[in-house]
């Protein structure tokens, strides 16, 4: 993908060139936003990448409704758990899907089964991610929904939907999700336009910080003997800070910043805003506030996972039942994300917490110190499977003291 921002084509039958022709990339402010330029954007790699960066580091469990643990026994908790193709980690995966879907609005990955002859069905066994722009989805007449897929060379292929894992954003048809590059060219291609601006400035502009002046008319060779004089003295990093010493009714006169830089300061804050709000980012995590924030730091990752990333556990966790358990799979189990360690509070209010979990205080406990332990990622211990009482220790002792976990 050239700087320019020209779109490359793998011929006429691309789905891309498609869906290019057909609601195109530019914007109002004359540039042509691609996925590829719009990443180059610090302020769309950020938003993109913290939502992705963060579902990819989240663990994915397949749990057991009736009993709430873990289905380690499933195959399908390895694939999601820990490896879900030969050459990527599930970290990996998840962030390359999520990626895919906020920028083009649906990641694919094709479901890989084998068949198990033991226990009479197919079994899956992995999950190949597939390029959401050399896919194009189908609704049948029979209001199922098949998937064409287009590879760089050869026939096009067309998977049933069981072949198909679809994480779909936000759809206007119920079909293809949208494309928050798309849909916010406009703010995105604005904040690109001052990007090329300042850039060209930089490159072509002269900056100017003062100018001399002489109540008199000099001849030409005095000017050049004294731009000579004044750059070879003052010029640079190594002579910042002299001072100058003017003859002859010789004035500097400085020339601070007009309202047009200003102006156009402003423009690139104000569109760094837009994409953050474009990405459901807070202002903070764009490094674009200058608040101290403090012990408010923990309050901010508990905002960005309410109202940024829930939404996606919610559709990753409904595509997953989906696309990859069967009928009876769907009753008997369910599928996760664990984003305690994003809404953990201070190693204080975690203490508060679980001391009042236990029972201290003369609480009901609604936890047992293996819970606490394993939240914290600690081994569980011999005597902590059970709940305390408020009135004994959780070994039949004394009551516990507040702001203390036995086992």
């Amino acid at each position: 993908m050239a700087d320019s921002g020209a779109v490359a084509f793998y011929g006429l039958n691309d789905p891309a060139l498609v869906d290019y022709l057909r609601s195109g990339n530019g914007s109002s402010a004359g540039i042509e936003v691609t996925v590829e330029r719009a990443m180059k954007n610090p302020a769309v790699f950020r938003s993109v990448s913290l939502v992705s960066e963060a579902m990819g580091m989240l663990p994915t469990h397949v749990i057991n409704k009736a009993t709430k643990e873990k289905a380690k026994d499933l195959p399908l908790y390895k694939i999601l758990h820990r490896r879900p193709n030969e050459w990527q980690t599930a970290y990996d995966f998840k962030t390359l899907l999520q990626l895919r879907a906020l920028v083009h609005g649906d990641g694919y990955a094709r479901i890989i089964r084998s068949r198990d002859f033991a226990r009479r069905r197919d079994t899956i066994i992995g999950l190949v991610p597939i390029d959401p722009q050399r896919v194009t989805p189908i609704q049948n007449a029979d209001w199922t929904v098949s998937y064409r897929y287009q590879p760089t060379s050869g026939q096009s292929v067309l998977f049933a939907p069981r072949d198909m894992f679809h994480l779909r954003g936000i759809s206007m048809d119920g079909i293809r999700g949208i494309s928050r590059v798309r849909q916010a060219a406009d703010a995105i291609g604005l904040a690109i336009a001052a990007d090329l601006a300042l850039g060209r400035l930089y490159k072509n502009g002269s900056f100017i910080n003062g100018y001399l002046a002489h109540p008199k008319t000099i001849s030409g060779e005095a000017v050049e003997r004294l731009r000579h004089y004044w750059s070879s003295r003052f010029s640079g990093a190594a002579d910042a800070g002299k001072t100058p010493i003017l003859e002859e009714g010789l004035e500097y006169k400085p020339i601070g910043s007009t309202a047009k830089d200003a102006q156009s300061h402003e423009t690139r804050g104000r569109q760094i805003e837009e994409i953050a709000r474009i990405f459901g980012v807070p202002r903070p995590l764009l490094m674009i506030d200058e608040t101290s924030w403090g012990s408010g730091i923990d309050v901010l990752g508990q905002f960005f996972v309410r109202y940024a990333l829930s939404s996606w556990f919610e559709a990753w966790q409904q595509a997953a039942e989906r696309s990859l358990f069967s009928d009876d799979e769907a009753d008997l189990y369910e599928i996760k994300f664990n984003a305690g360690a994003l809404l953990r509070g201070s190693m204080k209010d975690q203490a508060d917490f679980f001391a009042k979990a236990l029972g201290a205080g003369g609480q009901q406990a609604w936890m047992t110190p293996n819970e606490v332990r394993e939240t914290l990622d600690q081994p569980s211990h011999p005597d902590g499977d059970r709940l305390g009482n408020p009135m004994m220790g959780h070994n039949g002792g004394p009551p516990l003291q507040e702001g203390t976990a036995n086992g």
